[in-house]
């Protein structure tokens, strides 16, 4: 935990009482700040008072003595249209901040030197955050994981000039956090997204810039146009840029051939690491989340060979294209996370024969967003509410079969690859929600790891290389 010492002795209004926002209001507590605490969920509030946090409805609240206002990252900050709590902080003229804001600021208080590297972007965040964060440790570094991964930010190690930060960052904590200031941030890419929360790209793409602009070297990946504006603009205004590419050979910066990730300077270019072998990091996108992580380590001190180790030993993120076994020539991927067509494009483009298990609560578009990877289906096996209607699309563009339940679906998949002569992936990846049949992603990928645990003859992958 870290105590947030910023406000000792001042009153801090907070809402939002979720787990981070749990952590956030005892970090303040801890740090001797006086809070009042609320949530639009009696449980909650309930739940902060039985732990010792001070609660009360803020609508009755006196504003004009507040320090600061700490609003969770999930609760609306301008669109569709600001929450109540907003309109008040506003209106009193109180300076609204979320939990990284207060990370940050303990970082500048105590340990200004400690390396902080920041991650955000559309896709690819969370692999790169944990890709980072795993070359690090692995390199021997006191690393810290967390923000919109894993733990809080606010229940990390205290800060220290010898202690390594990586901490994903969504649009909703870049937005409440006016300070951020890390040694290298990240911007991986740009597509429409949370623009119900953000209004317009134009604006949702303003937000994610403030990471990069407020860091000592920008990483963005130019592979989109906003993003290559960004980087542009930040260069012109004197900014450390570093540009990464997953397909474009660059004057200078980093980029992807094939296999090989390359470094350009002044149009020359030397091979600096490889992903040849690297089951975990199979994938053009994982070429992108590979080069921006070298990038931000090189810039916090590594050498290129506890990169690669790092590389090499990655596992991979759980749920995100996560190897869980092999049986002969089939391999089973947990794509668990990819909770709509977008998010699994990447995992049917990384395999040439696919036996794939898709469907649950079905989103806007279905599957017809991923029809140029039809031909590599062997054979789809379809689940849940959205099975009929993923039937329907698939037509005669692959084999499949209405399974039902993911049970189902892994036995029937893994007997029909394994009598394909070729090499061949079961592959879970669903392009939708979860919520038909499962509580969430995590627990439909565990039931998918449990499924095909139990087949005879598996073999468990740990950080597999093949």
């Amino acid at each position: 935990m870290i105590p947030a010492r910023s406000f000792e002795g001042k009153r801090v209004a907070l809402f939002g009482l979720g787990g981070s926002g749990m952590a956030t209001a005892r970090a303040l507590v801890d740090g001797g700040a006086a809070v009042l605490a609320w949530d639009d969920n009696p449980e909650s509030v309930a739940k902060a008072a039985a732990a010792g946090i001070a609660t009360g409805d803020l609508r009755a609240a006196d504003w004009g003595g507040y320090a600061a206002f700490v609003l969770s990252p999930g609760v609306p900050l301008t669109h569709p249209k600001p929450h109540w709590t907003v309109d008040l902080a506003r209106a009193a003229g109180v300076e609204i901040i979320g939990d990284i804001e207060l990370f940050v600021r303990e970082r500048m208080a105590h340990a200004p030197s400690a390396p902080f590297i920041a991650i955000t972007g559309t896709n690819g965040k969370s692999t790169t955050t944990a890709l980072t964060a795993h070359i690090l440790a692995s390199a021997g570094r006191d690393t810290q994981m967390g923000g919109n991964i894993g733990r809080a930010v606010m229940t990390l190690d205290h800060p220290r000039d010898d202690r390594f930060y990586v901490v994903e960052c969504s649009s909703y904590q870049i937005d409440l956090s006016p300070s951020i200031n890390p040694t290298a941030g990240i911007l991986l890419n740009l597509t429409p997204d949370h623009l119900d929360r953000h209004g317009t790209m134009q604006h949702y793409a303003s937000i994610k810039e403030r990471l990069v602009a407020g860091s000592d070297a920008a990483i963005i990946g130019v592979d989109d146009s906003y993003c290559a504006q960004i980087a542009d603009r930040l260069e012109r205004a004197g900014k450390d840029v570093v540009r990464i590419s997953k397909r474009l050979p660059l004057t200078d910066g980093l980029f992807a051939d094939g296999a090989d990730l390359m470094e350009a300077v002044n149009g020359r270019y030397e091979r600096i690491g490889f992903l040849e072998g690297i089951g975990s990091l199979r994938g053009q996108h994982n070429a992108q989340n590979a080069l921006a992580a070298v990038a931000a380590c090189l810039k916090v001190g590594l050498d290129l060979g506890e990169i690669q180790a790092g590389l090499e030993s990655f596992p991979g993120l759980a749920h995100r294209m996560e190897q869980v076994g092999r049986k002969g020539k089939v391999l089973f991927v947990n794509d668990s996370k990819a909770t709509n067509a977008d998010a699994a494009a990447p995992a049917l483009s990384s395999f040439p024969r696919i036996y794939w298990i898709a469907g649950g609560l079905p989103k806007e578009g279905g599957i017809e967003p991923l029809r140029s990877f039809f031909p590599r289906i062997a054979k789809a096996y379809l689940i849940g509410e959205a099975a009929p209607a993923f039937a329907a699309t698939l037509g005669d563009a692959a084999p499949y079969e209405i399974s039902g339940t993911l049970a189902a679906a892994v036995e029937h998949a893994a007997a029909d690859a394994a009598n394909d002569e070729a090499e061949t992936v079961v592959l879970l990846s669903p392009a939708c929600a979860s919520f038909d049949q499962f509580r969430n992603f995590e627990v439909r990928g565990e039931a998918f790891r449990q499924a095909v645990t139990a087949i005879p003859g598996i073999e468990p992958i740990r950080g597999d290389r093949r």
